[in-house]
């Protein structure tokens, strides 16, 4: 298995270590592991190690992609592997966010966002099968960076409503509001943006399959109007 390929395999990693992290077992071991007294975090590991893997976990999403296109190691498994790592931590860490934060990450905002993946997932999918590619609009780029930001806050703000760092106050429980927000409607205008995409590019496609199917019509009746009558 190749470094890209590794990379992301450490991404799908992730998504049980953030599961385990999150949930009371998770706690618990951490508090044993690195007793708070001795942090100085106050019973706050449980945030500060989910943010740190989601984080990390984010950042392999671009990494793997550059390495494998720097090192010329684009494989089928990595074209496998990428999109389904991508799947499984925004779906995993949404669900776990609506257990872990309702207050910020009720159900719906989750059952949007997870929507939008399978939907652009299955778009992709079919411009594939149709032989074309959907790129990643800036707006998707866009909703990606906004989307850690929102997540991290969410999970932050669980523990703190704001930071006061030597007087200079920051808002966590606000950013994570207005974050999570703010992602919901990109990712809306975003999966709108995919299929909008999609369908010009569709149409192109079956223009270009009728045109073809009609050339090899009018060739296979050309021999016969031009052939004697007996």
């Amino acid at each position: 298995m190749n470094l890209p390929n590794s990379i992301t395999m450490s991404r799908i990693a992730s998504v049980p270590l953030l599961i385990w992290i999150m949930s009371s077992h998770g706690l618990h071991t951490l508090n044993a592991i690195v007793p708070p007294t001795a942090t100085g975090l106050r019973g706050a590991e449980q945030e500060i190690a989910a943010s740190i893997v989601f984080i990390l976990a984010s950042i392999t999403d671009g990494l793997d992609g550059y390495l494998a296109r720097r090192r010329k190691q684009i494989t089928t498994m990595g074209m496998l592997l990428d999109p389904l790592a991508d799947k499984l931590m925004v779906t995993a860490a949404f669900i776990i966010l609506v257990a872990y934060n309702p207050r910020l990450v009720p159900p719906w905002i989750a059952v949007v966002v997870i929507g939008r993946e399978f939907l652009v997932s299955g778009l992709r999918s079919i411009a594939s099968a149709e032989g074309f590619t959907i790129e990643a609009s800036e707006i998707g780029k866009l909703k990606t960076v906004i989307q850690i930001v929102s997540v991290v806050a969410a999970i932050l703000a669980h523990r703190w409503d704001y930071w006061n760092w030597g007087g200079f106050i920051v808002a966590v429980h606000l950013i994570a509001v207005t974050a999570i927000y703010w992602m919901t409607i990109v990712s809306i205008i975003s999966a709108v943006d995919y299929f909008i995409g999609f369908w010009k590019k569709i149409d192109h496609a079956s223009d270009k399959r009728r045109g073809r199917r009609t050339a090899v019509l009018s060739r296979r009746k050309a021999p016969q109007a031009n052939s004697p009558v007996a």
